[in-house]
């Protein structure tokens, strides 16, 4: 018998998987954006949701499901689009037959996330139509077109972003400094939009600067901070360390601004990274009112640096107000609290040398006990302040002589002129080189003699600047030190915390009869619990 074929008609759609000849109404939702909240983009939005509303509603073969929007975002990722997210959920989830979109770039500026999503809604049986390129995902060429499409928004959206970085590192380069006046402390925005200080909030950053100068650490501020009732600049009612540590490395507090201090790394992640010199950085001195003084500044830039020593060391957060105080006379090393019979009546803490047992020749210096350093410590104070006249006397007579600095700020003045001399000799020597066209070996000794030069000038700079600045702080020093005590009229008999924040540096523990006191000012005191005391250097 001859072979026959019969055909079986298909009675299912394969897009819709629903019987045909069957009349049902699709699901249908919309989806808007708009990529910033500006004013005149909230129209936009707007407009999208009333006129897809109005649409779909007016289709007698359509079920109107939601209009899902998302405002103010861009369409670079699908990572921070609630909207969308939520929609193509719910579409997964059986909610949705067909989403109508505005435009490709409306639904995505990244041709991975495009077709990523369009191809798990369409294994899902949900269709797209993009209304201005008259697209539907389901159509044959549906796919290939939206490839195009989405390359060409991609495209625009690298555009944009390369258009705007530009205009941003134009305004770094010509020293115009914004802030997000908002969230930042200390500063309003002036009417040319540049910073004005806002005395009312200054007064909270002197007060971090000076707090931490005592040596609380940031933490403890931040704890200090909350626990009074002052808002963070982001107007939360907990502070937190990170917080603290960035004001205190802050140079705009100083009057300056380091401009391009982060970059964006993609425009279609949007990730940033800190400039590590991957891009220019602009530095812009005296551009605004200083809140902080230089010198202050720097002093702060110098704690944070042994700080940051001081975790590495394992001294943790630096809470306790002994942490980072007290050194072992034998290794150098720093002491730590310990606690001893943590499950007793008799518990108790105790600091010691936290390299004691670290293997080795172990440390001879011997734990103190709280009440013993406060004991020793007012003991010291005692001992330089029994004459406070004296001392003031004495500051007051040599201070000018011994901290002058009208001589190396002279020699500072002459070596940047001498700086900026070679630099320019410099310049005109590549400049002639380069119309010469004689190539590396064209610039010869001479130009090695004045770039050694300028490494030397710049050396001998760093040196005097240094200087300079160790003589200010000495002097400022000594003399917030004696200020701190010169009211007090009896010795003191009582310990307090700020006491031994702002007058002790720290405290080096040689054996049980040799514990020496390192005063702010570089005075040192030795007390001797079982002998006299003893002050061993006196800076003035």
């Amino acid at each position: 018998m001859a072979k026959s074929v019969i055909t079986i008609p298909a009675t299912k759609s394969r897009y819709t998987a629903k019987t045909m000849g069957t009349y049902q109404k699709r699901r249908v939702a919309a989806y808007a954006r708009v990529s910033t909240d500006h004013e005149e983009q909230q129209s936009s939005y707007e407009a999208q949701v009333d006129y897809y509303t109005t649409y779909i509603k007016g289709r007698e073969d359509w079920e109107f499901v939601a209009v899902y929007a998302d405002e103010g975002i861009t369409g670079c990722n699908t990572k921070k689009r609630d909207g969308f997210n939520r929609m193509v959920e719910d579409a997964i989830s059986g909610s949705i037959d067909l989403i109508i979109t505005k435009s490709v770039s409306r639904f995505a500026r990244n041709t991975v996330d495009s077709l990523t999503t369009i191809r798990k809604l369409k294994e899902k049986n949900v269709e797209c139509y993009f209304e201005k390129e008259n697209i539907w995902t389901f159509d044959g060429k549906g796919e290939l077109l939206i490839t195009i499409m989405s390359s060409l928004a991609q495209e625009e959206s690298r555009s944009i972003s390369e258009n705007c970085t530009w205009g941003q590192r134009k305004r770094f380069a010509d020293g115009k400094v914004t802030v997000p006046f908002k969230r930042f402390l200390g500063y309003d925005r002036g009417e040319d939009g540049n910073l004005v200080v806002n005395e009312q909030q200054a007064e909270i950053v002197r007060r971090i600067y000076g707090l931490f100068l005592q040596g609380r650490s940031p933490h403890g501020i931040a704890k200090l901070l909350t626990k009074e009732g002052i808002p963070s600049p982001g107007g939360k009612e907990i502070w937190s360390c990170g917080t603290v540590k960035s004001i205190l490395g802050n140079e705009k507090y100083k009057g300056d601004a380091l401009l391009q201090k982060v970059y964006t790394v993609d425009f279609l992640s949007k990730k940033k990274k800190v400039n590590e010199g991957e891009v220019p950085q602009y530095y812009v001195e005296n551009n605004h009112g200083a809140i902080i003084s230089p010198i202050l500044f720097d002093r702060v830039q110098q704690r944070m640096e042994t700080c940051a020593g001081a975790f590495q060391e394992g001294r943790g957060s630096l809470a306790r107000i002994f942490s980072g105080r007290i050194k072992c006379g034998d290794c150098g090393g720093w002491y730590g609290s310990k606690v001893w019979h943590s499950n007793d009546k008799y518990r108790k803490i105790v600091w010691q040398c936290n390299h004691k047992y670290n293997g080795g020749v172990k440390c001879s210096t011997p734990h103190l006990e709280e009440d013993t350093i406060r004991g020793l410590f007012l003991e010291a104070v005692n001992v330089i302040f029994h004459d406070r006249k004296g001392l003031q006397r004495d500051y007051e007579a040599i201070a000018n002589a011994f901290w002058d600095t009208s001589l190396l700020e002279a020699d500072c003045l002459r070596l940047k002129e001498e700086r900026d001399v070679v630099t320019e000799l410099i310049r005109q020597r590549g400049e002639k080189n380069a119309s010469a066209v004689c190539g590396e070996a064209g610039f010869g000794p001479a130009y090695e003699g004045l770039e050694e030069r300028l490494f030397a000038i710049r050396q001998k700079l760093e040196r005097a600047e240094n200087s300079v600045r160790e003589r200010r702080e000495k002097k400022e020093a000594v003399r917030r030190f004696l200020s701190e005590r010169e009211k007090a009229e009896e010795p003191l008999t009582e310990f307090w915390e700020e006491d031994w924040y702002s007058l002790v540096e720290y405290v080096t523990v040689y054996g049980k009869d040799d514990i020496r006191f390192t005063f702010k000012d570089g005075m040192v005191v030795k007390i001797n619990p079982t002998g006299p005391n003893q002050q061993c250097h006196n800076p003035l």
